[in-house]
């Protein structure tokens, strides 16, 4: 039986955005060169998001409207997951409302660790089950570098599947080879990244022609039939291969330098999310990996690859620009901010609790009587309706994906906020429950009583003791993205 073809995919991008003459602005004293360097724009994530959310939302974009009970496997890639010895991947399982029994893994330490997922995942046969692939970066890297300027944050999702396909695989092929062209140590923050000209040269130059050599005779397809070529590399360098693979240049796909940055081990996903977007049914796509070796994967389309999908340009579109240069470094955890007294409480994490809680806390799970059909949040023993408060008949009942508007908010600077002002207030489910919860991406002036919202999964808060970060959902305003 031939492998799994893609069935669904999704990107996310982070709202908020710092234009590249910003960074300029604020640290080309230090290096002049920046200015030279201050085109388009980066993503950056608030406080409250990390791999794992992006990784979440990227995910919940790619299953939106569908059934998630045939999927059994999920990998998580990325190279700056929260937890070093925790499995991240159980977390967004959870946070998603996949199976318990969905094997779950993580896939880290290269940038090329989803499109080796990818490879990996299509290669294999089975029954008609499905299997999700998201992956995310959030890579920091030293004020003032060049780096600072290419890197953004972003996630992109696969879903694998052999129904209603949508882009089959043709074929992929794999170069491992230990080329460092540039690495981070376990504990360290920044990448240490090695001379350009040395890594064009010896890496994307030779690596990648390799790989797609390999898989060309191994599928038969020319050079010339390639459609889209999706090399996570500059434009420039990436037009240049083309060229030297006997391809046209023209078909490069677009790098998002200037609308989003560099989003590590996201990038090749997030291009193939992007070109998909772009790309008509029955034509040939190559996917490429760059990283200790290089990754080709062969795609084509099908007639099923129709309709309004714009996956990824829907979360480009929702974007808040970013200016203040500090606020950034904050966010970022680069800028040590003295918050006061407010900050200081002790974030400690009582587990029994969390474990006992966690269908409420990660999946947002509460309950529906099964009596009356009233929904609510907790779920508790009793049911909450006035008129039934039978006992025993709460049945599990999801709220991630439920419409919202708000019916009361806050905007509270003495509470405590890495980006302040605290939002929070009363969220009015269409269902009819009433949460109390935290808002996410909006600003002072922003919220309005009646506006519609969408559920966002997102850190709660840090534990700097204990190094542990809890989860929860929050409450953002809708912009058209669902």
């Amino acid at each position: 039986m031939p492998g799994p073809g893609i069935i669904a995919y999704g990107g996310y991008v982070p709202m908020m955005r710092m234009p590249r003459a910003a960074i300029a602005d604020a640290m080309d004293w230090a290096n002049p060169s920046l200015r030279s360097r201050a085109i388009g724009e980066r993503s950056i994530c608030d406080w409250d998001e990390d791999s794992i959310t992006m990784a979440v939302e990227a995910a919940r974009v790619c299953l939106a409207g569908r059934d998630k009970s045939g999927i059994d496997i999920f990998h998580l890639a990325s190279t700056t997951l929260p937890f070093a010895d925790r499995d991240n991947a159980v977390v967004a399982a959870a946070a998603l409302g996949l199976s318990d029994s969905v094997l779950c893994q993580d896939v880290s330490a290269s940038q090329r660790a989803a499109t080796s997922s990818l490879a990996m995942l299509t290669k294999s046969s089975g029954d008609n089950t499905e299997r999700l692939i998201a992956a995310a970066d959030r890579r920091l890297a030293k004020p003032g570098s060049i780096l600072e300027m290419s890197y953004g944050h972003g996630a992109a999702s696969v879903l694998l599947g052999r129904d209603d396909v949508i882009a089959e695989f043709l074929g992929a092929a794999t170069v491992n080879s230990d080329f460092v062209d540039h690495h981070r140590a376990s504990g360290e923050s920044f990448d240490y990244g090695y001379e350009q000209r040395w890594v064009r040269d010896e890496g994307y130059f030779k690596l990648i022609p390799a790989a797609v050599a390999r898989v060309l005779a191994q599928t038969g397809v020319a050079p010339a039939e390639i459609d889209h070529i999706v090399l996570p590399c500059p434009v420039g360098i990436a037009r240049k291969l083309a060229t030297e693979m006997s391809m046209a240049a023209d078909r490069t796909a677009d790098d998002l330098a200037r609308v989003c940055g560099h989003t590590g081990a996201a990038h090749p996903l997030m291009m193939l999310c992007d070109t998909l977007d772009r790309a008509s049914p029955g034509q040939t796509l190559l996917l490429a990996g760059f990283g200790q070796g290089a990754d080709a994967l062969l795609i084509r389309t099908t007639d099923r690859l129709t309709g309004n999908r714009a996956s990824l340009a829907t979360s480009l579109a929702h974007r808040r620009e970013e200016t203040n240069y500090n606020r950034f470094l904050s966010l970022c955890g680069l800028l040590e901010t003295d918050w006061g007294h407010r900050a200081e409480h002790d974030k400690r994490t009582a587990m029994p609790t969390a474990y006992r809680k966690r269908d409420a806390v990660t999946s947002f799970v509460g309950g529906r009587c099964a009596a009356c059909g009233t929904v609510q949040f907790p779920q508790t023993l009793v049911c909450v309706n006035p008129d039934c408060r039978r006992p025993h008949t709460q049945k599990p009942f999801r709220f991630a994906d439920e419409s919202a508007r708000v019916k009361s908010y806050t905007e509270d600077w003495l509470g405590f906020s890495p980006n302040p002002p605290l939002m929070y207030g009363n969220v009015a489910f269409g269902n009819g429950a009433n949460i109390l919860m935290e808002f996410a991406d909006a600003r002072p002036g922003d919220l309005e009583v009646g506006m519609p919202l969408v559920m966002r999964f997102r850190i709660k808060d840090i534990d700097e003791r204990r190094h542990f970060r809890r989860y929860f959902w929050k409450a953002a305003p809708l912009h058209g993205e669902h």
